[in-house]
C-alpha cells in the first residue's frame, strides 16, 4: 500500500510540473465551408470569392466542399449533423432554407432550430429576362403584352426561388403564363436562349452574355440596386413591380450550439469582409450584392423570410410535394 501511495504522489508530482497547455484561438485549423450547389453556379463563385476573404482575415483556410442536390437539403444536413466547433460552416440560400422546408410535406430539418446564425453574406442577383421574339423592351411593355395574350407565353423556373417569385409576380400583375419548370438555371436559360419558352426569372450565369448579343433582354433587376452586369435594367421597384417579397439570398451558418465566441469570430471577420472594396467589386461582376450582419439580424431575416415563403406559397396556390 505504502509503495502504491509513493507511486502515486510521483504521478501527481510530475503532472504538476507539465505545463497544462493552453486551448488555442479559433481558428487553429482549416474550416470546411460547405456549398448546397455544384461548381460553377451563383452560389459557388460567391462562396470562393467570398472564402478567399476570410481565410485572409482568420489566418486559416477555408475549403470549398460543394454538397448539391435536393434543393439545399444535402448540404443542410450536412452541417447540421457535424461537430458544433466551427470547423464546419454552411454557405445557407433561401433555396435550402426557405424553399426545402415549405415546399415539402416532410421537410428535411428546421431551419430556425437545426442551425447557428452567424451572418448575413449578401442578396443573389435575380434578373426578369425575355426571349428577343418577344415585343417587350420596359416592365410595362412586358406586362401589357401578357394580358393581351393570356396562355400563350411561357416562362421558365430553374430553382425554388424562381417558381415562387415568378408564380408572385404573375398573382399580383394577373398575368396569365405556362409555367414550364426546370431541374436548374442552366436548362432553363437553355431552352430561353433557344426560344421554347420567353420568359424566366432567374439567375445572370450564361443568360447575361446573350442579353449583350441581343438575343435575350434584361428588364428588371431583383436586387435593391442596379447591377453592375446591366446597369440600364431598373430594379422591380424603379418598374413598379412592388409585390415581389421573395428575396434570394445567401447567409453564413453552423450547425446548432456553436459557442458564441466562435459565432462572434465568425461574424466579426464576416464585416471585415464585407467592407473591403475589392471583395465587392468582385461580387458585382456576378451581380451578388455584398452584406454583412449580426448574428441576430441573420436569424431574423431568416426566420422573417420563412414566414414570407409559407404566406406567398398558399396565396398562389402551390402545395408542398
Amino acid at each position: 500500500m505504502k509503495l502504491r501511495h509513493m507511486i502515486a504522489a510521483t504521478v501527481a508530482l510530475l503532472m504538476a510540473a507539465v505545463p497544462v497547455q493552453a486551448q488555442q484561438p479559433y481558428p487553429s485549423r482549416p474550416i470546411r465551408l460547405i456549398v448546397p450547389f455544384p461548381a460553377g453556379g451563383a452560389a459557388d463563385l460567391t462562396a470562393r470569392i467570398v472564402n478567399q476573404a476570410l481565410s485572409d482575415t482568420l489566418g486559416q483556410p477555408l475549403i470549398v466542399d460543394n454538397r448539391g442536390g435536393a434543393d439545399g437539403a444535402i448540404a443542410g444536413e450536412a452541417v447540421r449533423s457535424a461537430m458544433p466547433d466551427g470547423y464546419t460552416l454552411l454557405l445557407a440560400t433561401s433555396t435550402g432554407m426557405n424553399a426545402a422546408p415549405v415546399l415539402r410535406k416532410q421537410p428535411p430539418y428546421d431551419p430556425i432550430t437545426a442551425f447557428t446564425p452567424i451572418s448575413m453574406v449578401g442578396k443573389f442577383g435575380f434578373f426578369l429576362f425575355v426571349h428577343e421574339s418577344l415585343p417587350a423592351r420596359t416592365v410595362p411593355e412586358f406586362l401589357s403584352y401578357v394580358r393581351a395574350n393570356p396562355g400563350k407565353v411561357n416562362y421558365a423556373t430553374g430553382n425554388g426561388t424562381s417558381v415562387l417569385t415568378t408564380a408572385q409576380l404573375a398573382l399580383a400583375e394577373k398575368l396569365d403564363m405556362q409555367h414550364i419548370p426546370y431541374k436548374g438555371d442552366a436548362p432553363a436559360t437553355a431552352d430561353l436562349i433557344a426560344g421554347r419558352v420567353q420568359v424566366m426569372i432567374g439567375t445572370p450565369g450564361s443568360a447575361m452574355p446573350q442579353v449583350e448579343v441581343g438575343k435575350l433582354r434584361v428588364l428588371a433587376t431583383m436586387l435593391s440596386r442596379r447591377s453592375p452586369l446591366a446597369p440600364d435594367a431598373p430594379t422591380a421597384k424603379e418598374a413598379g413591380l412592388t409585390g415581389l417579397t421573395i428575396t434570394p439570398w445567401g447567409g453564413l451558418f453552423g450547425p446548432a450550439r456553436l459557442p458564441k465566441d466562435v459565432v462572434d469570430r465568425l461574424a466579426a471577420a464576416m464585416k471585415v469582409v464585407a467592407a473591403r472594396p475589392d471583395v465587392r467589386a468582385a461580387l458585382d461582376k456576378i451581380a451578388f450584392e455584398l452584406q454583412s450582419s449580426t448574428p441576430e439580424e441573420m436569424a431574423a431575416f431568416n426566420k422573417d423570410q420563412l414566414e414570407i415563403w409559407r404566406r406567398t406559397t398558399k396565396a398562389v396556390g402551390m402545395e408542398p410535394n
